[in-house]
């Protein structure tokens, strides 16, 4: 169990949080949300002890260990990844390392032999024996073959060092368990292996992520970041997302009925005030109006994007003709003869590894050539793209948002281009922002912008929820439903992509497979299953 007494926390004049009370109970799993800047990483940092609070205090019951989800890999550089997951146990790292050194002297004194029975107790109560192998099946699991358990954490891929971190925390069965975008980097069939290992945990857990579909699996409670506060809610994400819509709609709906009689009274008050015979029923409607307050309903810090694609140009019954796609890479092929056609209105996922996933939609967009084979979009095609890797669009630019956007349309007016920005929320001084300065989110925003700026009917995005927030993938999720052009989408966002597809395209190096079948029930296919060693 972890809990917070009367905790408060100001940046400057700023307030994040003030005075939250709550308690985290182990065999629950509490899904941490709110918006960008709310303070939800912050949060998790004071719980952590990372942070300070300004006020208050976090409490963790004597003896309970908390396991943190690092983000730095570059401190476990020359440890092995089995060593660095072990880490993840600290005090059994610490006398593992203190009885290595005591049975590496020369000489071994009466004292060294009374330290070393003690430490090897502990050991044992603490299940060292078995630590290395518990750390081999964790890497494993995680998608770490045995051959790369004794390399060092900075001789692993990037992906690979981002499982070694989460195996760390993962590791020796923590009585408290925080982690911050856990899903970030991992391809689906880890997110689902990790969805699957938190519902077996017994012990406590604190999560933030933007993946509905994680959230949605793995909570117990919703802790909700807003109004300067930390509210808990039972329920997974939908659950609170549902409820909380409904709560702010009766309240609204409750003040415009209150507004209407208010206006109503008002009306009467002043028509009949002065009227001898009418006095008595004004006083009354008075007192009336004295009784009616309106509820109070605060701002909230969430921001919901208005993402709409229009498709003003009729699409043809012809889209797209795939034939023989071939792309190799390092010597590596990545799908070979990949061959399709895309009608109007249909909506595809692409899947596979995420080289092949990223070449294969780079081809298309046309930012990059295939090695063989060819694809012609049909000629009422009006191309939208969101590419994975946007960095191009921005790097070096220091032109405003706005005459950012103005590069790609074709009106030039600035109200023009401020309206389209001011759907993403840019708006006022942010429009004014330098395209130089965003964070990974803004320019996705933007590029979200532009995309729209452009009335596709035909969609093409690798990578669309990546560094967005929930209230930013929620609308572009609800704007892609009703999406009339055909799309294809490549993503790691299982409830996005399942809202949308009734098709899923499988690369492989050897074969592609191309299946007419919703996204959940693509991975849950004994068939798929079965080609990634699954069952």
């Amino acid at each position: 169990m972890i809990s917070t007494e009367n905790l408060s926390l100001s940046f400057g004049s700023r307030p994040l949080f003030e005075s939250v009370d709550i308690k985290f109970t182990p065999g629950n799993c509490y899904g941490l949300i709110g918006a960008n800047g709310a303070g939800k990483s912050t949060f998790l940092r004071c719980l952590s002890g990372e942070l300070e609070p300004s006020s208050g205090k976090v409490v963790i019951p004597p003896g309970a260990r908390l396991s943190v989800l690092k983000q730095d890999h570059f401190s476990y550089n020359e440890v092995t990844a089995l060593n660095a997951v072990i880490m993840g146990h600290k005090r059994l790292f610490e006398i593992s390392v203190e009885k290595d050194a005591i049975y590496a002297k020369g000489e071994f004194s009466d004292e060294d032999g009374v330290r070393a029975a003690e430490l090897e107790t502990e050991f044992a109560d603490l299940q060292g024996w078995d630590a290395e192998s518990n750390a081999a099946q964790l890497l494993s699991e995680l998608g770490i073959p045995d051959a790369r358990h004794q390399k060092l954490v900075k001789d692993l891929e990037d992906s690979e060092k981002v499982r070694v971190l989460l195996a760390q925390a993962l590791f020796g069965n923590p009585d408290i368990l925080l982690l911050d975008e856990p899903t970030n980097h991992l391809d689906v069939d880890t997110i689902l292996w990790l969805e699957e290992f938190l519902l077996r945990f017994q012990n406590t857990v604190v999560v933030v992520s933007h993946d509905r579909h994680f959230l949605d699996k793995v909570c117990t409670h919703i802790a909700d970041v807003d109004y300067q506060k930390v509210q808990l809610f039972s329920g997974n994400y939908t659950f609170w997302y549902e409820t909380s819509q409904l709560a702010l709609r009766q309240k609204q709906e409750a003040n415009a009925k209150k507004t209407d009689k208010i206006k109503e009274l008002q009306a009467f008050i002043q028509r009949f005030s002065a009227n001898a015979s009418k006095s008595r029923q004004a006083s009354s409607r008075r007192s009336q109006l004295d009784k009616i307050t309106l509820d109070d309903i605060k701002p909230s810090s969430r921001k919901y994007p208005y993402i709409i694609f229009k498709t003003e140009r009729q699409l043809g019954k012809d889209v797209l003709f795939v034939d023989g796609l071939t792309k190799s890479q390092d010597g590596e092929v990545l799908f070979k003869d990949v061959r399709f056609t895309l009608s109007r209105g249909e909506k595809m996922a692409i899947t596979g590894s995420d080289t092949a996933v990223n070449a294969f939609m780079s081809i298309l967009s046309g930012d990059m050539q295939p090695d063989a084979g060819s694809f012609r979009f049909g000629s009422s095609v009006n191309l939208g793209v969101l590419p994975r890797d946007n960095q191009k669009f921005f790097e070096g630019c220091s032109l405003n948002l706005v005459d950012w956007l103005r590069q790609f349309s074709t009106n030039q007016e600035e109200n023009f281009c401020r309206a389209f920005l001011g759907r993403m929320l840019f708006s006022g001084e942010e429009s004014q922002k330098s395209a130089s300065v965003l964070s990974g989110g803004e320019k996705v925003r933007c590029m979200l912008s532009r995309a729209m700026l452009q009335d596709p009917n035909v969609l093409l995005l690798d990578g669309p929820t990546n560094h967005l927030d929930l209230e930013s993938i929620t609308a572009l999720n609800n704007g892609l439903i009703k999406f009339e052009g055909s799309l294809i989408v490549a993503s790691h966002d299982v409830q996005f992509v399942d809202s949308l597809v009734t098709r899923v395209l499988e690369l492989g190096s050897s074969n592609y497979y191309d299946l007419g079948m919703g996204y959940e029930e693509y991975l849950a296919d004994p068939a798929r299953l079965a080609r990634i060693g699954k069952v």
